[in-house]
């Protein structure tokens, strides 16, 4: 009798694989489009070249750069028609509920509506979730309107690098209402601020001591400050927070728009209000395009453009020099065993790589 002992784990031959479920299957490369099939397609509102498009600016391949800014430029004198809102609030207060009942009462009001909505991005990972459609289920089906999803990465303030760029093409595909929809509430919410016309801030009444759950800072760049989900037995809570909100707003200055700040309920649930919310932004439009702030600060958010451009193309050659990454492995072990001080490693990079002088930029 054969005694051998035989494993339960041993590894038996499997069943061969097919190459393929369907041999008859045949995967059609998508076609490349050049700057000027961007441009008409998006011109032309074609939603699915606008979504290829803001992929393509929002890539940091460095072969996709120039396409990029030649497709943004050509766009440029087909944009700036639009109001532009963005809508900041703590994670909870039903951005998502509120964008997709005020987006499809414009819609029915015959505006194309864009919805830039930003998701925060794992700092482990560097992942984001981007469920937004799934959040604004009858709006992403909605003809007459479009969402677009983007990652954080690691932008302050939860604003992705490449939003204002996307604004100018949602504008050019035909887009007049143009919604970004932040990732929450922060001191560097002035990103948000500088890239629209009018600023919304959500609030949620009944979640604690409310004049001590707000900054004072987000509140000052507010155009307005809505109190959401006044429904149900929050709706009378929601009324004593309105008063509350109302008396705190006295004490701050007058706006630089000369805009008495207000401060109203809703409930994006039941649809209740949405519609004053809209004539409250349409007031703020008329307003500033009399006193003639509205295009005082278009022409400041193109100064701020300009401004952060620069700042990425000198970090993005920077960075993308490859004697940067070599004196930068080299000097990382030398900062971790305290060899040399986070100051003069970045002092040493930057005299070795840029032509800049450390002294000229009052690292030494």
């Amino acid at each position: 009798m054969d005694n051998t002992f035989k494993s339960a784990l041993e590894e038996r031959p499997g069943v061969d694989q097919p190459v393929s479920v369907n041999p008859n299957l045949v995967r059609k490369k998508r076609q490349e489009l050049s700057v000027g099939d961007y441009v008409a397609g998006i011109v032309r509102g074609d939603w699915m070249v606008l979504s290829r498009a803001i992929t393509m600016i929002e890539s940091s391949k460095p072969e996709h750069l120039h396409t990029a800014q030649l497709i943004i430029e050509r766009c440029l004198p087909h944009s700036g028609r639009s109001l532009r809102i963005g809508i900041t609030g703590v994670p909870g207060v039903g951005k998502s509920t509120f964008i997709e009942a005020f987006g499809n009462l414009l819609t029915q009001e015959g505006h194309k509506v864009a919805v830039l909505a930003i998701d925060p991005s794992s700092e482990r990972t560097k992942g984001s979730i981007l469920g937004d459609k799934t959040r604004m289920e009858s709006l992403s089906v909605n003809p007459k309107a479009f969402i677009r999803p983007s990652p954080s990465g690691s932008t302050l303030g939860g604003v992705a690098r490449k939003t204002r760029e996307s604004i100018i093409l949602c504008e050019a595909a035909g887009y007049d209402v143009i919604i970004v929809e932040t990732v929450g509430v922060g001191q560097s919410e002035t990103a948000v601020k500088s890239m629209v016309d009018f600023f919304l801030l959500l609030m949620l009444a009944g979640a604690g001591d409310e004049l001590q759950g707000i900054k004072r800072g987000i509140m000052e760049m507010a155009d307005a400050l809505i109190i959401n989900k006044a429904d149900g037995d929050n709706k009378q809570k929601a009324f004593q927070a309105q008063s509350q909100y109302r008396a705190a707003l006295k004490l701050f200055p007058q706006t630089d728009s000369q805009w008495t700040v207000p401060v109203e309920v809703c409930s994006a649930l039941e649809n209740f209000a949405i519609d004053k919310v809209w004539e409250m932004i349409r007031q703020y439009e008329d307003h500033t395009k009399a006193n003639g702030y509205f295009e005082k600060n278009r022409s400041e958010q193109l100064v701020n453009i300009f401004h952060n451009w620069i700042q990425f193309t000198l970090q993005h050659n920077f960075y993308n020099q490859p004697q940067t990454e070599e004196e930068i492995e080299r000097l990382l072990p030398m900062i971790r065993n305290k060899v040399i001080s986070p100051y003069m490693a970045a002092t040493r990079l930057i005299e070795q790589v840029s032509p800049i002088k450390a002294e000229e930029c009052h690292l030494k």
